[in-house]
This record gives C-alpha cells, structure tokens and sequence, in this order.
C-alpha cells in the first residue's frame, strides 16, 4: 500500500447557502487548507488564482449559476490618490501605524466588537467571541501580520512604539508579489475620518515601498453596495476567465 502524502492539495466543495451579497441567490465555496512547509508558497499561488484566506482555509466561489464575484487586485506602482483620497489622507495625518506578528489583543477584540455590532448586527461574524476572534487572527501558516492604526500622542516622537488610541487593525498577508488584505475593522464612530479607505491607502504605500505590485481586496459583487468601495482604487485588475485584465470603471454601470 502507498502511504507517501501526496504534495497537492485537496479540494473541497461546501453544500449550498443563501449568498450573503445578492439576494435569492445560492453560493457554493471550493476550499483547501492551507498547512505544512509548503503553506506560503500556495497561499501566493492560490491567491493569484482568486482565492481568499480565512485562518489555514483558502477559498473561492464556486457558484452554478452565478458568476457575481470578481477577485480584485490594485496596481499599487501605477496608483495615484485623487482629490478626495488626498483630503483622507490629510485628515489622518496624525495617525501611526505598527506592524507586528499575528497576535490577538483584549484592545483589538474590544474594537472588533464595536464594528461588528456598528457594522454586520446580522452577519456570519456577529456572534464571534475573543475567543473567535483569537482563531481568526492566529490560525495562520503564511506569514500573516496584524497593522495597528492609532492617534499620535502629543509628544511622541519617531521611532517610538505608538501607545495612543487604537482606531484600526489590518489583519494582511505578506506576498511574494504583494500584500492582501484578509480583513480589517476601525473605529465606526469616527466615520468623517473615512479609516476603511485610509487603510487601503496605507497598504498600497506599504506595497510601493516594499516595491511590489499588487494589493488584493479580494471579491467585488457588482450590484453590491457594500462591496461598491472597492472599485474607487484605479488602476486595479479584476480575474477574468482570460485571467488578470486592467478594469475599465466606465463598464461599472
């Protein structure tokens, strides 16, 4: 009998559910897990075939008669901030930022909560516990690190680990072409500060200096408002059946 574990990953298919983004339709997900020394390399690979990460799950949608979600990826080199993205970034200009490894804090959680009972009062993520929350963040094989956004204290200077308020957390995947976005959550009180769209401001800055191209934000759902964001950060790409093809906003009609 052959014992050898075979070095490909196994796909799954999930049943049917109602889709959480347009209403009346029915979703289905292919997945595979992503564990082992070979976990980074086939997250890269995964994601740039339109997949997505939730802790060691990679995922995509697998719909019969649906074809709604596009994969997202912004050109981070070509990318330049219009007058309204300016005016965000101004009006965060005392926020600091500090990356660090893949861990869950009580002030994260706390803030997490707040967005979620703000933000998703009836979604899939609307009962998770620090404890969920914790699995969320550090079930991770890939080299997967937590942003945190926080106001500047008066006086502190560069250098110095920030201690202010906590406004925001990123949760991104470090790529071998990139970074992506797996999930982020702010503050939702401050909603003049626009934090969701700084935040994809920020990675894309992050993503010029480390001289890389791409940030994935994963799915839009055309027809969708509250995917309708994503579209704002041109020039981006979307996964097409002839693969990775530069959007053209005026067909978002």
């Amino acid at each position: 009998m052959n014992t050898q574990v075979s070095p490909s990953p196994q796909f799954y298919l999930t049943a049917p559910a109602a889709c959480p983004y347009l209403a009346g339709q029915m979703e289905r997900k292919v997945f595979t897990h992503l564990v082992g020394p070979r976990a980074a390399e086939m997250n890269d690979l995964l994601t740039q075939g339109g997949f997505r990460r939730s802790q060691n799950i990679a995922y995509r949608p697998a719909c019969e008669a649906c074809r709604a979600c596009v994969s997202v990826r912004i050109l981070a080199n070509e990318f330049e901030p219009g007058r309204s993205m300016k005016r965000i970034l101004a009006a965060n200009a005392e926020i600091v930022s500090a990356t660090g490894p893949a861990q869950p804090s009580t002030e994260q959680f706390s803030l997490f909560r707040r967005y979620l009972d703000d933000r998703h009062q009836r979604g899939g993520m609307s009962d998770m516990s620090a404890l969920d929350y914790a699995i969320m963040v550090e079930d991770t094989h890939v080299n997967t690190r937590i942003i945190e956004y926080r106001r500047r204290e008066p006086g502190a200077g560069l250098g110095v680990v920030p201690k202010g308020e906590l406004l925001g957390v990123a949760l991104t995947d470090m790529m071998s072409d990139g970074l992506s976005m797996v999930y982020s959550f702010f503050n939702p009180e401050l909603e003049k500060r626009s934090l969701g769209t700084y935040m994809i401001l920020d990675h894309i800055n992050r993503t010029k200096a480390l001289g890389l191209p791409h940030v994935y934000l994963g799915y839009w759902v055309k027809g969708s408002a509250k995917m309708g964001y994503k579209t704002r950060f041109q020039p981006q790409e979307h996964l097409t059946a002839r693969g990775w093809e530069v959007f053209d906003p005026s067909t978002d009609a």
